[in-house]
Formats: structure tokens, sequence, C-alpha cells
């Protein structure tokens, strides 16, 4: 089975594009999704996060998202730290799913997959390209953050230029191009055999 990873940054469209290939019949994994699964179902994590940002991290034994972001989205260090616990839960997490699929290819969606070292288990990169003011528009509908906020997560990714360059393929959301017959096109490339 073929490993393909799916990534760009904030607000690019990278769930749009993997709920495409969902439907497809392509099994995604959801890297954020998972991390916050983990983060609040695995023991050690937990340990790890609350010896690291204190008992508040977690109210009623559910992560307390707010207060972790507020801390670590300030201080480089401390998202430093968490990414330090989570990516390695994570990228294993993934492992064991990756294994499990049967479907030609299985798709792993992450935002940070070159900068956690995830993209080396995997044999295909997908970037998807929007441009920087449009997804910071996205998200400002999406998340309702103001625009500062989102610059500093902007900040704390890869360039998105060097990131694509990364890549093996691109798909284009920029709300001109339409994304569905570029989904379909490298849907053909990655079932078809190779010659």
């Amino acid at each position: 089975m073929i490993r393909v990873g799916l990534t760009g940054g904030i607000g690019s469209g990278k769930s749009t594009i993997a709920k495409i290939f969902e439907t497809l019949g392509i099994p995604v994994y959801y890297a954020d999704d998972a991390a916050k699964e983990l983060m609040n179902s695995n023991e050690d994590l937990k340990q790890s996060v609350m010896q690291l940002f204190g008992k508040d991290s977690y109210k009623e034994g559910v992560l307390d998202r707010k207060y972790i972001a507020s801390l670590v989205f300030n201080d480089t260090k401390k998202l430093e730290l968490l990414n330090s616990i989570i990516h390695p839960a994570t990228i294993k997490d993934a492992e064991t799913w990756l294994q499990q699929q049967t479907a030609p290819y299985a798709i792993k969606e992450a935002a940070l997959l070159f900068e956690s070292g995830a993209s080396e288990n995997l044999d295909y990169i997908i970037g998807v390209y929007a441009p920087r003011q449009l997804r910071i528009q996205r998200v400002i509908k999406r998340d309702g953050l103001p625009v500062e906020e989102i610059l500093k997560r902007i900040s704390r990714q890869i360039n998105e230029e060097l990131k694509m360059k990364l890549c093996d393929f691109i798909i284009t959301n920029d709300e001109q191009e339409p994304v569905i017959p570029q989904v379909l096109a490298l849907h053909q490339k990655l079932v078809s055999p190779k010659n």
C-alpha cells in the first residue's frame, strides 16, 4: 500500500481536499484530530502535558485546549515542548493506523508533516497551496481568530513556498482553479499500476 502525506499551511484547505479523497474511498488519518484524541485518552501523554503545563491543562479530565493554546502560541519554547511529546505519539499512532489499511493508498493529513519528521515514513507528499491572504481570510471566517494570531501561527510553520517545493504533488486551492479535477488526476496516478 502506498503511504501518502497531505500537507499545507493553516487555511490552505487540507481537510477539504482530504474529504474529497475520502469520497473516493481512500482512508484518511487526520493528525490534528488524532493528537487531540490522544491527549485525552493516552494516560502517559496526559501526565506529560500536566507535568509541563500544570493541572489547569485539563478540566474534569478533558484537555483545556484554549488554556494550552494561550500558553504555547505565545511562547516558542513551550510550543516546542508540547510538540516534542505529541508528535512522537501521533506518528506512532498513525503508523499503527496505516498498517491496518487495505486500500491501494492511504493518506495522512497533517499541517506539520515536514516539521515533525513524519514525512520520512511516507512514499509521496501532496501539498495543498493557497495564497497567504486567502488562507488568512479562511481562518478568520472558520475560527474567528484575529489576524495577529493567525500570523503568529503561520510564522511557526515552515515557509509555504519551501513546503510546496518539498512536496511531490501540488493541489492549488485558490478558489480559481477547480480542485476536484486535480484530486481525480492524482487519484488516478496513485491507483494505477506503475509501468
